[in-house]
């Protein structure tokens, strides 16, 4: 299935993109984080991230359609 990708933060530092396209078989946003930390070497813990499907914070157990569009998105510091 397509999945569109945002990247920001950290995150889009490390992928050198602020987003993509991907046809993938992975089901949940987990498995496509853990996808897209070995292609792009990302250090940040699932755990330190929020996931967002479609505009809205989700589960990284919640089942991805097709045509979704994620956001991993990392702790962001400011003041």
């Amino acid at each position: 299935m397509k999945i569109s990708i945002k990247y920001f933060a950290m995150i889009r530092d490390n992928t050198g993109i602020e987003g993509e396209v991907i046809d993938t078989n992975v089901i949940t946003p987990s498995e496509l984080y853990d996808l897209l930390s070995e292609k792009y070497s990302i250090k940040l813990k699932q755990s330190d991230l929020r996931v967002a499907i479609n505009n809205s914070f989700e589960s990284f157990t919640t089942p991805l359609k097709e045509n979704d569009v994620v956001a991993f998105i990392p702790p962001v510091a400011g003041g």
